[in-house]
């Protein structure tokens, strides 16, 4: 009796796609340890408070702008009504308020990517994790700035709920401030000859 001849082929099949999937589990566990591994945590002193959501930090030679990532605050030149509807600058408020939070010591934070306006994102702490307390966390908390992603709205909803900040009274979203306020760009004129 003669055998077939498509056996060996068989098996040999079978051992490539074991080695494939072998390949592919290792590839995905690489994955999963990669996107699991914190990010690395810079220590750096702060220059300026720009406004409630943006700080200039020392790194290396010169300075560098970061954006706190999740969060979006009352613009520096934003006002807010309170609930007897007297105006108030909520912006500058919510500046000092991160200068107190921030304060003198360095910051650790975890830089990401660059924004469109080429600002570092980044989540800083006024300490080492999990001891320091995370700026943007803490400024939606103290109602100065509306979280823009999901890992602040618990802070969000507390603040909403005990009227804190920008929630005492009415306010317009800093997002749909920054649409109606846009400044103009200067227009570039050749001096009269």
């Amino acid at each position: 009796m003669v055998r077939p001849r498509f056996l060996p082929t068989r098996l040999h099949w079978r051992r490539r796609l074991r080695s494939l999937l072998a390949l592919l589990l290792i590839a995905a566990m690489a994955m999963i340890a990669w996107t699991w591994l914190p990010s690395p945590v810079h220590v750096v002193p702060l220059v300026h408070v720009i406004d409630g959501d943006s700080l200039t930090v020392r790194q290396g030679d010169g300075p560098v702008t970061i954006r706190l990532t999740g969060i979006d605050a009352a613009e520096y030149r934003q006002d807010c009504a309170r609930r007897d509807a007297r105006r108030w600058p909520c912006g500058r408020d919510a500046r000092t308020a991160l200068e107190k939070l921030a304060g003198r010591a360095p910051l650790h934070c975890e830089l990401a990517a660059k924004d469109r306006y080429d600002r570092t994102l980044a989540t800083c702490r006024t300490r080492p994790s999990p001891d320091g307390i995370d700026l943007g966390a803490e400024m939606v908390r103290l109602g100065w700035a509306v979280a823009t992603s999901d890992d602040y709205l618990p802070e969000e909803a507390e603040a909403q709920a005990q009227r804190r900040g920008i929630w005492q009274g009415d306010f317009v979203r800093p997002a749909a401030w920054r649409a109606a306020h846009e400044r103009p760009a200067t227009l570039l004129t050749a001096p009269d000859a």
